[in-house]
């Protein structure tokens, strides 16, 4: 329909439009798109932490329409910052062989398993390839959120293993040599996660992957993470050795408070949670279809970095043909409206007032 890439329609409904109507929509559906009204009540200083922290996951006004391209874009992510990532722990760890610093060590160790997080997100792209059978009736889109808690998982492990470390130093404090080469180890991690963030909350917010987003929100705050590091490099050379562990407990705690957020958007997409304002684009295109009247029942979840619906639509038409005519336009409307549509099935019924 469209010439989009879309998952095979419910066969009972396949009448494989290929009528050929070149049917200029007369009926000026201008999609805006529904200007996302996220309305979030976060002003300054704070708005820009959240949102620096707690990215949204979904644009579909800007998203991949093709689920193939969508999982390529993904992978092709992930990838990329693996690469970006294992190459940034290896100059750390060349430079922990010169400095002997514990907290370095512990910072390039915990950049080098969070690389690895990347993994198990690879594999529920591939996975998500997969078609839908008499036991997965949805698909395998699925396996991006469990993916997405693994990476939940991790990151809170990482800021308890983080705090713990952050105390031991205040228990037993260490000299710290060639602070300098410290700082520098520090921004060249600061660097490598921050790329490596914003390219996978790009796509993420591309493609409409909870689990993507959330692993760039993990990789930003490894980033502050490495950081952190140079603030104790700051502070050793300035004679103040006991801000190294003061500013790791700090960012271990700050990691606890923001994971909430990326606790909420992947718990969200596993109880099937949508945003209204991707419920009023759709609302909005099946409206102003020609023929129909009103919308009832509409229907969206995300399965994986895709979206799959439903809706019935009150239409006025004189037969059962006209009716399912106006269907397929609406479903048309919505596909156009919203990008990362894979299947959905609108469903016409007479209008209230008719008998």
């Amino acid at each position: 329909m469209t010439g989009h890439h879309h998952a095979p329609v419910d066969a009972a409904r396949d009448h494989s439009h290929d009528h050929g109507h070149g049917h200029g929509h007369g009926h000026g559906h201008g999609h805006e798109h529904v200007a996302h009204g996220h309305s979030h009540p976060h002003g300054g200083a704070k708005g820009f932490l959240y949102d620096l922290l707690v990215p949204h996951t979904h644009d579909s006004a800007d998203s991949i329409d093709d689920a193939m391209e969508a999982s390529a874009a993904g992978v092709r992510a992930l990838k990329i910052s693996l690469f970006i990532l294992l190459a940034t722990t290896v100059l750390q760890a060349v430079i922990v062989a010169f400095t002997e610093s514990i907290a370095l060590l512990a910072d390039t160790i915990h950049n080098f398993a969070d690389a690895l997080t990347a993994v198990p997100l690879w594999i529920a792209f591939v996975l998500g390839r997969r078609v839908a059978n008499r036991r997965y009736t949805y698909g395998y889109g699925r396996a991006e959120d469990l993916a997405g808690m693994f990476i939940v998982f991790v990151v809170a492990l990482s800021a308890v293993v983080a705090g713990w470390q952050a105390i031991d130093r205040f228990i037993n404090p260490r000299p710290i040599e060639n602070p300098w080469l410290l700082v520098a180890a520090g921004l060249i991690g600061f660097a490598g996660n921050e790329v490596v963030a914003i390219y996978r909350i790009r796509v993420g917010q591309k493609i409409g992957s909870a689990a993507l987003v959330a692993d760039g929100v993990h990789a930003r705050l490894d980033g502050f993470t490495s950081l952190s590091v140079v603030i104790g490099a700051v502070g050793v050379l300035v004679g103040f050795p006991v801000a190294d562990p003061i500013i790791g407990l700090l960012i271990s705690v700050s990691i606890m408070v923001l994971l909430w957020g990326t606790v909420k958007s992947i718990g969200a997409r596993l109880m099937d949670a949508i945003d209204p304002a991707l419920m009023g684009t759709a609302e909005h295109a099946l409206e102003h279809t020609t023929g129909v009247e009103a919308v009832r029942d509409l229907r969206l979840r995300w399965v994986g970095h895709r979206l799959t619906g439903s809706a019935t639509v009150e239409v006025t038409a004189s037969s059962l043909h006209d009716a399912e005519h106006i269907a397929e336009h609406a479903t048309e409307h919505v596909r156009e409206a919203m990008g990362n549509v894979d299947e959905f099935t609108v469903t016409p019924a007479a209008h209230a007032h008719q008998h």
